[in-house]
């Protein structure tokens, strides 16, 4: 495969995840008429991959650093491969969900009203900046993932170490705070 050919494929599917998120943010596709029983789980099984993601880059970091490059990769391929479930989970969570949850919406009408708004104060203001640089992030760390997966995988070492210094750090901070987010956004959950 030559490198056009990865760059084309890495934008078309970095693409398409990013219109079926958009896409369905967007409440386009009709959901079925009752939620299924998962979909409660989805938040919190999203939260342990996220979680679980964010110990295996830090073990992928402590094994390269000890030159154990078989176990580096091994660790790799099992985040990736979490990652990608939690993407579909992620999607299909916001595919059957009617509506999103609101951040300290405490009576679950779906409005912030001004009592509501000042009994979390600061705090949603911390929620908003940390789910917002999440979303970006996310969005844009998904080709620098799929690129440095691919060259460490051909064990073109050196492509593969400046991806990751960019990709290694996003997707870190991405999984962390996607822990973060469920952990401030769960109490508010309206199912």
């Amino acid at each position: 495969m030559t490198d056009k050919f990865i760059f084309r494929f890495v934008a078309a599917v970095s693409i398409f995840v990013f219109l079926v998120v958009v896409i369905l943010n967007l409440k386009i596709i009709p959901r079925p008429a009752t939620l299924p029983s998962f979909t409660l789980f989805l938040p919190k099984l999203n939260a342990i991959l996220n979680g679980t993601c964010s110990v295996l880059l830090l073990l992928s970091l402590y094994f390269i650093k000890q030159r154990n490059i078989a176990l580096h990769k091994r660790i790799n391929i099992v985040a990736f491969v979490l990652s990608s479930l939690f993407l579909v989970s992620y999607i299909l969570f916001h595919y059957l969900m009617p509506h999103e949850s609101i951040f300290g919406d405490l009576n679950g009408d779906g409005v912030l009203d001004a009592t509501e708004r000042a009994a979390v104060g600061g705090v949603r203001t911390v929620y908003l900046v940390i789910l917002i640089s999440h979303i970006i992030l996310a969005a844009a760390v998904l080709p620098l993932i799929l690129l440095s997966f691919y060259r460490g995988l051909q064990m073109q070492v050196e492509k593969h170490r400046k991806l990751v210094r960019w990709a290694f750090p996003i997707w870190l901070y991405v999984t962390v705070t996607g822990v973060i987010v469920y952990l401030m956004i769960s109490p508010y959950y309206q199912f």
